[in-house]
């Protein structure tokens, strides 16, 4: 099976066990042998889940402005959660392909796989979601209409992307393109990085 398969059909599990009881605070339960391929997935998906869920609630205009900077707080602490996973399956595929010397000509892609499996893992929650405004008997019909065309768009752009994924990895497979990956090293939930942290450290020692 090639791993877009892989990918789609573990995400599309991911989002459906999560919508059966609805709740950002419930405990995940990864189905998938620990540190597995398909366990890394599952958890990439749930932590967007969640936080798909998260961004949705903290849009409230009515929101209660200490519950909203919470959750903004929470937010940020996914994203941070999401780019680890995101290098921990770029981990798995840098040891796939360890024994690999790339051809003398081989090119570097513009992303390593693991973010475009990421940008997989999203397109799976906008589809799940564009489908139930497809079918939600409240909207009007112009409404859902306009859902179901930006819903055959969004099927589009998983097969390419399904595509370009599985490309790149026989690419790299064959020499063909080198495994490269750059790690994010975001500052700002350092605080040996974040100048306003950094400060703050040193107005309190």
């Amino acid at each position: 099976m090639n791993i877009s398969k892989i990918c789609i059909t573990v995400f599309q599990q991911c989002v459906r066990d999560y919508h059966v009881h609805h709740h950002v605070d419930r405990p995940i339960a990864n189905p998938y042998e620990a540190n597995s391929f398909e366990y890394l997935l599952y958890l990439k998906n749930h932590i967007d889940t969640v936080q798909w869920h998260l961004e949705d609630i903290v849009r409230d205009p009515n929101i209660n402005p200490l519950e909203g900077i919470a959750l903004k707080r929470r937010i940020d602490k996914s994203n941070q959660e999401r780019t680890d996973l995101v290098e921990k399956i770029d981990d798995y595929f840098l040891e796939k392909y360890k024994e690999v010397v790339p051809a003398i000509d081989a090119k570097i892609n513009s992303e390593s796989p693991a973010w475009a499996i990421d940008r997989l893992s999203i397109l799976e929650l906008k589809m799940w979601h564009m489908q139930e405004e497809v079918t939600r008997q409240e909207a009007d019909e112009t409404h859902r209409q306009k859902c179901k065309v930006k819903l055959s768009v969004l099927l589009d752009q998983q097969v390419d992307l399904s595509t370009s994924i599985d490309e790149l990895l026989m690419d790299i497979e064959a020499g063909r393109k080198k495994m490269k990956v750059y790690r994010q090293m975001k500052m700002y939930n350092d605080p040996s990085l974040n100048p306003v942290l950094y400060h703050l450290a040193q107005k309190q020692s």
